[in-house]
């Protein structure tokens, strides 16, 4: 019984999520324009959390990842008001996602500072950071290239819904690009299999030759990357850019990597149950939306529906559920 509990409690959440807004929803949530919808607006996250969960299999985790983002798009929405082109401005906001990540991956791994401590610091120097460079404004209009808006608004059409394309956003797509690559970093490489072996016990993993941190600062890089891509799709999508347009990302994302690990059989995290966890995180919200139900009731149902799903995931691991009496 605990063995069916840790392997389809997660799918059937799912599933029942899902029939719940086709019930109460019925004219819009099953629609295709609806789940390309739902696809574009958790690219963002999908991103981020996809990055997360390569940190978190060695069991760290970077609180730093919605400051990162805001500041990314910041600096490159700044460089556009500077007349910089679209290709250097990009470059130079993942160079700074880059230099984050390199710094909160020496600061655990080489100085050795726990992982919370340091990237809450980071936090709020990236954050203070964007609104210094911001001066503590909305970069929009005008200064922001119509080609880099356009973008997050375009993509391949993939139907027709009467007289209105169907249109596959590019964001879903840069998306999904980024989760097939960081799974095959994680399942199809031995650097992947490392880094589960640092998660496992990283003092078997040292003892067995494994360069233990050397990876956790690259691991970090990971997240300092992502964070700046999904910033830079998050200011394409709303064609501007602030310093606090990405801190959402930092939270939902480690709760998408915990829920995602809620359907695995083990209890670990991997890339595809992350995404999994995004998906349920946006069907949520979306269909929550469409019922018209309070931003902030909404905020109390996801962190709740998310605290059922860890909490039965940990009992039926312990064995506590379906243990005979």
């Amino acid at each position: 019984m605990t063995g069916l509990v840790r392997r389809f409690g997660g799918i059937a959440g799912m599933l029942a999520v899902v029939l719940f807004f086709a019930i109460n929803v019925p004219d819009t949530f099953l629609t295709l324009r609806n789940w390309l919808n739902i696809s574009q607006q958790i690219s963002m996250l999908a991103v981020v959390a996809a990055c997360m969960t390569v940190v978190m299999v060695m069991g760290d985790f970077d609180l730093s990842v919605g400051s990162m983002a805001s500041l990314s798009g910041v600096v490159a929405a700044t460089l556009f008001t500077q007349d910089w082109s679209i290709p250097a401005a990009l470059s130079a906001a993942l160079a700074v996602g880059l230099l984050g990540g390199l710094i909160n991956g020496v600061m655990v791994s080489l100085v050795g500072i726990l992982p919370f401590v340091a990237t809450l610091a980071t936090l709020t120097i990236y954050s203070g950071a964007a609104f210094l460079i911001s001066d503590g404004r909305t970069i929009f209009g005008r200064d922001i290239p119509a080609a880099f808006g356009d973008f997050a608004r375009g993509g391949p059409v993939i139907g027709m819904a009467g007289e209105r394309a169907l249109v596959l956003p590019n964001l879903t797509l840069v998306a999904l690009a980024v989760v097939a690559l960081i799974w095959l970093v994680l399942e199809q490489t031995t650097y992947g299999r490392r880094l589960y072996a640092i998660g496992g016990n990283s003092e078997a993993a040292r003892l067995a030759g494994v360069p233990v941190t050397w990876l956790r600062l690259s691991a970090f890089l990971f997240t300092g990357v992502g964070a700046a891509v999904a910033g830079l799709m998050y200011a394409s999508r709303v064609a501007s850019a602030n310093p606090t347009q990405g801190d959402a990302l930092m939270l939902t994302a480690i709760a998408a990597v915990f829920l995602g690990m809620t359907l695995t059989r083990d209890g670990q995290p991997g890339v595809l149950a992350t995404l999994a966890g995004v998906v349920v995180l946006g069907v949520l919200d979306n269909g929550l939306t469409q019922m018209r139900v309070d931003s902030y009731v909404r905020e109390v149902l996801v962190g709740a529906i998310i605290l059922a799903a860890v909490g039965f995931s940990a009992l039926g691991r312990r064995g506590v559920l379906g243990r005979r009496p």
